[in-house]
């Protein structure tokens, strides 16, 4: 926290008497907001001053800034940050989820950005608090939301990451809408910048806690979308370094039941660990968020066939076998894993369901059946021809509730691991479809396992070349690293931790990603001697 002597005293004016400063309302690593008061227009305003207290001083009695003699150039480069965000956010006027801003001054070697204050507003932290369960429901979250993603979405069209969206910084008016606030300068949102950093455990990504990764619009992504966790699920998101070491985060099966999956599907796109992985714009977050109920269904259908699948199958015996997607909902719907594309399943659900319905109004009339679902050319007396079905490409259990398919055949099976064929479904058949055989004839079906797993080794303290090479000797074959910050107490180039949990069974498939400690970097030695810009 600033000194408070760093303040300017209550009724200071500014702007040639326009402005007068009152208590101050926040304060963080790049400035101080103050209640304030318009004189001109008779009303009252917020006044966001430039301050980052590590490289300035104030003299008591003095509105000046005096600015430490090694740091002038790194302050100037600030304000110049400072003032072009807020010019920018002058210009965005209209959007419902913006605060209006009034004015830019720029005096006492500072500047100042001046913006509306709403009477009677709440953070959304203190709203929510207000909700007697301490959550809302989607269809509530829905209509506070959705209208912010068109702000945050002009926001990153001209250039502003926020890099700080929280309940904190989200204000909720007496009109019961959501307006964005809080604006800092990026070196305010990350560590190690030379300013006192302001970061939100839980709704930060792993790219603003010094790993190498890039920020963009996916920043704000994930922090929209962690706010958006909270206020469905009443909890705040675990810290995103925490979930590097270890991802535990996870809906609560009370939640799962009612929250659509669409939205579901959402949240973990747009809560991925690693940028690469994460919802890249929010106007695809926004179509994620608005998927058709009528695909969510569809995709639960999916989902229960793939359940019954694994209940009908016998598998071999393994520790932690492979789960349903039905089942991970039950087990409450880990947000790590990765979304699989459930609106891409449901669009392939609806368009198998209508290729099988034109195929059977196709063949339904014709007298001469040529491998339709019965399989039969005659009557299914003992000895009689019958045509083999197509088998490949369908679940085991859609197939064993045709009962007559094994009164037709001796159905054999064998289990296969496939990179190519989901488990639960047929991967071959021993006689191709539409093939003549007598009634009784052995078929075997080759049923797929899905990917062959393997389990997580602990990497921690390798070189990372040590590491890849043991993980590749345990199978897993697709290996990344992520940058982290070195203070100077790590050897480089050792592994810090792994996304992915030692002990637990992953697809061999499974991209194994691996934090490595950087170059150990130098540390400044400050000066602290004054002058006046």
């Amino acid at each position: 926290m600033a000194d408070d002597n760093l303040f300017l005293p209550e009724n200071t004016i500014i702007d040639n008497g326009r402005y007068q400063i009152g208590r101050v309302l926040a304060e963080n690593g790049d400035g101080v907001t103050y209640l304030g008061f318009d004189t001109e227009r008779k009303a009252a305003v917020e006044i966001r001053e430039f301050l980052p207290n590590t490289v300035c001083i104030r003299k008591e009695g003095s509105t000046h800034l005096l600015i430490k003699s090694d740091k002038k150039t790194f302050y100037d480069n600030c304000l110049a940050s400072f003032l072009d965000m807020w010019r920018k956010l002058a210009r965005m006027r209209g959007l419902s989820a913006l605060v209006l801003v009034v004015d830019i001054v720029e005096e006492n070697n500072t500047a100042y950005a001046v913006y509306e204050h709403i009477e009677d507003s709440v953070t959304l932290g203190e709203y929510l608090a207000s909700v007697e369960e301490g959550y809302i429901s989607w269809e509530e979250a829905r209509i506070l939301f959705m209208p912010v993603l068109s702000t945050l979405s002009n926001l990153h069209s001209s250039g502003i990451i926020h890099r700080g969206i929280s309940p904190e910084t989200l204000i909720v008016g007496p009109d019961k809408k959501i307006r964005i606030s809080g604006f800092s300068i990026p070196e305010c949102r990350n560590l190690k910048t030379g300013i006192n950093p302001e970061i939100f455990s839980g709704y930060a990504p792993v790219e603003q806690y010094g790993y190498d990764a890039p920020s963009g619009p996916w920043t704000d992504i994930y922090a929209f979308a962690a706010v958006l966790f909270k206020a469905m699920i009443g909890t705040t998101p675990i810290n995103s370094v925490e979930r590097m070491k270890s991802d535990r985060m996870m809906i609560p099966a009370k939640f799962a039941e009612v929250i659509p999956a669409y939205v579901i599907n959402a949240l973990i796109n747009a809560l991925q660990i690693l940028p690469e992985d994460r919802t890249k714009t929010v106007d695809q977050f926004r179509e994620e968020l608005s998927a058709s109920p009528t695909a969510a269904m569809a995709a639960e259908a999916l989902e229960e066939e793939e359940e019954a699948a694994e209940q009908t199958l016998h598998t071999p015996e393994r520790r932690g076998p492979r789960k349903s997607a039905a089942e991970v909902k039950e087990e409450n719907m880990k947000l790590a894993l990765k979304a699989g594309g459930i609106a891409a399943a449901a669009l392939l659900l609806i368009f198998a369901i209508l290729c099988l319905t034109v195929l059977r109004g196709h063949f339904g009339g014709s007298n001469k059946p040529s491998g339709d679902d019965s399989g039969k050319t005659t009557s299914s007396s003992s000895g009689e021809k019958i045509l083999v079905p197509t088998f490949t490409g369908r679940t085991y259990t859609n197939i064993t509730s045709q009962k007559s398919y094994f009164t037709d055949f001796n159905i054999k099976t064998k289990e296969e691991y496939s990179t190519e064929v989901n488990r639960g479904y047929v991967i071959s058949q021993s006689i191709e479809p539409g093939t003549e055989v007598t009634q009784g004839t052995e078929i075997t079906l080759i049923i797929s396992l899905g990917v062959e797993q393997a389990e997580m080794i602990d990497v921690t303290g390798e070189t990372y070349e040590s590491a890849v090479a043991k993980l590749k000797e345990a199978g897993f074959e697709n290996v990344k690293k992520i940058s982290m910050t070195n203070d100077g107490s790590h050897v480089s180039g050792t592994v810090a931790s792994s996304l992915q949990k030692p002990g637990e069974l992953y697809d061999k498939t499974e991209k194994i990603t691996l934090t490595v400690y950087s170059e150990a970097q130098e540390k400044e030695t400050e000066t602290t001697t004054e002058n006046n810009g």
